[in-house]
C-alpha cells in the first residue's frame, strides 16, 4: 500500500478518535443524584482531563503529518523566555 495513502487513512482515523474523545469530555462527570466519594470524583475528573489532552495531542500530530504530506515547512516553536541572571544573560 502507498505510504501517503496509509498516512491519510491514519489521519482520518485520528479525527474519528478525536470525535470520540470529545464525546467523553462532554459527558457529565457524575450523576447529580448520586452521593459520590471524593476519590471517585477525582478519578472521573482525571479521566476527562486525559481525554481532552489526548484529543489536543492527536490534533497536533494530525496537523504535523498533514504539513509533511503537503511538504509545508515545519512551524518553529516559540522560544520561551527563561529568567536569566545578569551574568547568564550577558554570556555567549
Amino acid at each position: 500500500m502507498d505510504t501517503k495513502k496509509t498516512k491519510l487513512n491514519i489521519i482520518q482515523a485520528g479525527r474519528i478518535a478525536v470525535e470520540e474523545l470529545i464525546k467523553v469530555a462532554r459527558e457529565p462527570i457524575v450523576d447529580s443524584n448520586m452521593d459520590i466519594s471524593a476519590d471517585r470524583l477525582k478519578n472521573a475528573a482525571a479521566t476527562k482531563k486525559l481525554a481532552i489532552f489526548d484529543a489536543f495531542e492527536i490534533l497536533t500530530r494530525i496537523e504535523e503529518e498533514k504539513n509533511i504530506l503537503e511538504e509545508k515547512p515545519k512551524v518553529e516553536e516559540k522560544k520561551h523566555n527563561k529568567f536569566k541572571g545578569f551574568a547568564e544573560g550577558r554570556s555567549k
